[in-house]
C-alpha cells in the first residue's frame, strides 16, 4: 500500500509554516467591497472583512492563508478561468524578479530551495503559480496543481522536473495547453533540433546520476518578423514560449540545449488597448527587474534593438515565438490522464503525495 503524505505545513525558505484553520484573519482596515465582490464572498463562505484588504494588495505580499482566502472568493467572483488567469497575473505586477528559486526540497536533497514562492519569481516560476492559482479553489489544490504543473506526471523529483521548455514542460502539460505554433504559422515556420542530454544535464547542475536516454527534439516557432500571423489568433491566458538562440542552424550548438535554437524566456498573454483605443497583444511576464505587462511589439523592439551586433559577435537573440493554446477545460483534461481524482503526485520514492 503506498503511503500518503499528508502535506499541512508548507516550505518557505527553509522554514515551516502552518496554515490557520481559522478563517478570519483580517482587522477591520474601512476598505469596503462593491456589491459584486461582497456577493461572491458570501457564495465562497469566506468573510467580507477578510477580503476586503487582498482586493488592492499586491498578490506578491500575501501569507500563505491570504492566498488560500483569496482563491475561494475568486473562484466565485471570476467564474471563468481566462479572466482568472489574467486578475492574478496583474495582481503580481511588480513582483520581483530572481532566478533558481524552487526545488523539492523537503523531499530532495539536489537542490534545496522549497517548492513553492510567493514573494519573488522567474519567468516559469511566475507563470506556474499562475496557472496554478487560477485553477485552484484554495490552498492545498493551488499546491497540488502547481507540483503537477512542474513534475512529469506528477513524479515529484529533481529528474522528473519539466526542466526543459520545450520538450518537457509542454508536452508533460499537454492538459492545460495546446500546442499552435505550426498551425498559426503555417509555412511561415522555422524548424529546429536540440539534442537533449537530460542525464548530462542532472550530472553537471545536481551532480545527480541517472540514465534517461539521449532525446533528439524537433520542433518548430514563428519568427518575430511574422508575429502579424499571430494576432488574430491568440487568447488571454495562452501561454508564449521565446526563442532565442543564433539564426544559423549551422552555429556553434548550446551545450544545454544541444542546439542553435531553444526557448529561453516564457509568458502569457494578455489584451490592452493601444493609444486609440484597440485592441493590444500584451505579453505579461517575469524579467529584470519586476513583473511586467507591455506590448509584444514593444517586447520585439527592445529585444532586437541590436541585433546585427549580436549576429557578429555570434551571441544568442531573439529568433520567435512559441504559441501555446490555454485547453477550453484542464481539469477534465487532467482528469482524463490522472483520473477522478486528479491531480495524482508521487513522491520522489514512491507513495502518493496529498496537500492538505
Amino acid at each position: 500500500m503506498n503511503t500518503i503524505a499528508k502535506l499541512t505545513s508548507a516550505i518557505v525558505c527553509g522554514l515551516f509554516i502552518g496554515l490557520s484553520s481559522t478563517r478570519s484573519i483580517a482587522e477591520p482596515t474601512g476598505e469596503e467591497l462593491t456589491p459584486q465582490q461582497a456577493a461572491a464572498a458570501s457564495q465562497a463562505q469566506v468573510s467580507p472583512q477578510d477580503i476586503a484588504p487582498l482586493v488592492s494588495k499586491p498578490l506578491y505580499e500575501f501569507t500563505e492563508a491570504e492566498v488560500d482566502l483569496y482563491l475561494q472568493y475568486l473562484q466565485a467572483f471570476e467564474p471563468d478561468l481566462r479572466r482568472r488567469i489574467v486578475h492574478l497575473a496583474r495582481k503580481n505586477l511588480g513582483q520581483p524578479y530572481d532566478l533558481y528559486l524552487l526545488g523539492e526540497m523537503p523531499f530532495e536533497h539536489y537542490d534545496p530551495q522549497p517548492i513553492y514562492c510567493l514573494g519573488k519569481s522567474d519567468c516559469l516560476v511566475f507563470s506556474e503559480h499562475t496557472y496554478a492559482m487560477a485553477l485552484a479553489h484554495d490552498w492545498p489544490s493551488f499546491m497540488s496543481l502547481l507540483q503537477r504543473i512542474r513534475y512529469r506526471d506528477g513524479h515529484i523529483g529533481v529528474a522528473t522536473r519539466n526542466h526543459y521548455t520545450e520538450a518537457d514542460w509542454n508536452p508533460s502539460n499537454r492538459w492545460l495547453v495546446e500546442d499552435i505554433t505550426a498551425k498559426i504559422g503555417g509555412e511561415r515556420v522555422v524548424p529546429f533540433r536540440q539534442r537533449i542530454d537530460r542525464s548530462a544535464f542532472l550530472k553537471k547542475r545536481y551532480k545527480l546520476q541517472v540514465e534517461i536516454p539521449v532525446e533528439q527534439h524537433d520542433d518548430v516557432y514563428l519568427p518575430f518578423e511574422a508575429i502579424d500571423l499571430a494576432r488574430q489568433h491568440l487568447a488571454e491566458g495562452d501561454f508564449v514560449n521565446i526563442v532565442r538562440g543564433k539564426p544559423d542552424p549551422a552555429a556553434e550548438k548550446n551545450s544545454t540545449f544541444g542546439g542553435s535554437a531553444w526557448v529561453g524566456h516564457v509568458g502569457m498573454i494578455v489584451f490592452g488597448a493601444d493609444e486609440q483605443g484597440n485592441r493590444q497583444v500584451n505579453l505579461i511576464h517575469s524579467a529584470k527587474p519586476q513583473v511586467r505587462e507591455e506590448s509584444i511589439d514593444q517586447y520585439i523592439v527592445h529585444s532586437t534593438d541590436n541585433l546585427a551586433k549580436l549576429d557578429a559577435e555570434g551571441k544568442a537573440r531573439l529568433l520567435g515565438f512559441k504559441f501555446l493554446r490555454l485547453q477550453a477545460n484542464p481539469l477534465n483534461q487532467l482528469k482524463q490522464l490522472d483520473g477522478p481524482d486528479a491531480p495524482q503526485l508521487t513522491l520522489p520514492k514512491g507513495g502518493q503525495a496529498v496537500f492538505r
